[in-house]
C-alpha cells in the first residue's frame, strides 16, 4: 500500500509562482519503482485532468495548457514529486491531485487547493 500526500496549494495572485509537494509513503515499496508519476487537477463541474506526468527515466509531459509555465520533477530519495507553477493564471484554479502507479496500482492523493485571483 502507498499513500500520497499533497501540500503547497493555496491562494495567489495571477502571475505568481507556487511550488506542489507529494510525499510517498508505505511500509514496504521502492519510490523508484514507481515508473510514472504525475500531476492531474479538477475545476468545479469539470474532469480531473493531466497535468504533467514524469517516468523514472525522468522523461516528461506537459498538458499544452502549462507548457512552458510548470515544472515537474522528482526526488527518489525523499520519495516526492513536485510541481512547480509559475505565471501563474485564474484559469489555473482547481484541485490538484497526485498520481502514482506501481506493479500496475493506481494510487492517488487526497488533493490540495489552489486558487489563482486576478
Amino acid at each position: 500500500q502507498v499513500l500520497l500526500v499533497e501540500s503547497g496549494g493555496g491562494l495567489v495572485q495571477a502571475g505568481r509562482s507556487l511550488r506542489l509537494s507529494c510525499v510517498a509513503s508505505g511500509s514496504t515499496f521502492s519510490f523508484v519503482s514507481m515508473n510514472v508519476m504525475a500531476w492531474y487537477r479538477q475545476a468545479p463541474g469539470k474532469q480531473r485532468d493531466l497535468v504533467a506526468r514524469i517516468t523514472g527515466g525522468g522523461s516528461t509531459n506537459y498538458a499544452d495548457s502549462v507548457k512552458g509555465r510548470f515544472t515537474i520533477s522528482r526526488d527518489n530519495a525523499k520519495k516526492t514529486v513536485y510541481l512547480q507553477m509559475n505565471s501563474l493564471k485564474p484559469e489555473d484554479t482547481a484541485v490538484y491531485y497526485c498520481y502514482g502507479n506501481l506493479n500496475g496500482v493506481n494510487y492517488w492523493g487526497q488533493g490540495t487547493q489552489v486558487t489563482v485571483s486576478s
